[in-house]
């Protein structure tokens, strides 16, 4: 069994969903426990206006929490004129560094295919009109995802392909977008050797690494609930299946997120 890993360089959850319900009440114990690993940056997803609205209460409440506030394919059918001048709002609001999670989302069908692809062209067109990055759920949907990013010329605002869990193929055609590669817990479990060949093929200047905690946990948490601070054991496991060491890719993955959220370091 692989060791627990923790860092002396810090780490960047570049995705994680603190404000889901899972944590509620006990957010400041997570945050503890993930910096106690090195985890010491969290960027906090929303889906709706909801956990939107909670993403945005966590960035205000933790120095190095971060929001990403959009609306998610499995949301896409209650978004409306109303929702579309929510999220204005909440993206316009400190500590918001980019629109998401947006996208496609073919195996759950939540929502209407037709009305998922128009929600997510919407979205990319607001991120557009406020340069700002977008972050990419897509599963079960690449081709269309690949269509309506390059459509919207997203090399223009850049973006994330979050929790990648596609074959080596798919990350030339998103990287030719100029997109980031983020992979989450999937690339750790023994039945992904395609996303570990993706993972290996990913630029070191492109890739990311989160958790999308709850979900999602890595070996060897697989089955627990995931969290933030698990995000060093994703970290470990790329860092052996790219042959660099731990603090290497701690360094380099930290530096990627901060680069495509465009935050800038106090006293920097």
């Amino acid at each position: 069994m692989r060791k627990q890993a923790d860092m002396t360089a810090r780490l960047f959850d570049s995705h994680t969903h603190l404000n889901d319900s899972a944590f509620a009440g006990h957010e400041a114990d997570y945050v503890a426990r993930s910096a106690a690993r090195g985890v010491t940056h969290m960027a906090i997803v929303g889906s709706d206006a909801e956990l939107n609205q909670g993403a945005l209460a966590l960035a205000r409440r933790f120095a190095d929490l971060y929001a990403v506030v959009g609306w998610h394919p499995e949301s896409a059918k209650n978004y409306d004129a109303a929702a579309a001048a929510t999220l204005r709002t909440q993206l316009a609001q400190p500590k918001t560094v980019a629109i998401g999670e947006i996208g496609l989302d073919y195996h759950w069908d939540s929502s209407p295919r037709p009305v998922q692809r128009t929600v997510f062209a919407q979205q990319l067109a607001l991120a557009a009109e406020l340069d700002m990055p977008v972050v990419i759920h897509t599963r079960e949907a690449f081709q269309d995802t690949w269509d309506i990013l390059r459509q919207s010329n997203v090399r223009h605002f850049g973006g994330i392909m979050h929790s990648f869990n596609g074959a080596p193929e798919w990350v030339e055609k998103f990287l030719s977008l100029g997109m980031y590669i983020s992979f989450s817990g999937v690339v750790t479990y023994k039945n992904a050797a395609d996303v570990q060949a993706s993972a290996r093929q990913v630029p070191a200047d492109r890739l990311l690494v989160e958790t999308d905690a709850p979900y999602l946990a890595p070996l060897p948490h697989r089955g627990e609930r995931n969290e933030p601070a698990f995000t060093a054991d994703t970290a470990a496991f790329l860092a052996e299946l790219r042959g660099v060491d731990t603090d290497t890719l701690a360094q380099q993955t930290f530096a990627n997120t901060m680069r495509a959220f465009r935050i800038e370091e106090a006293g920097a």
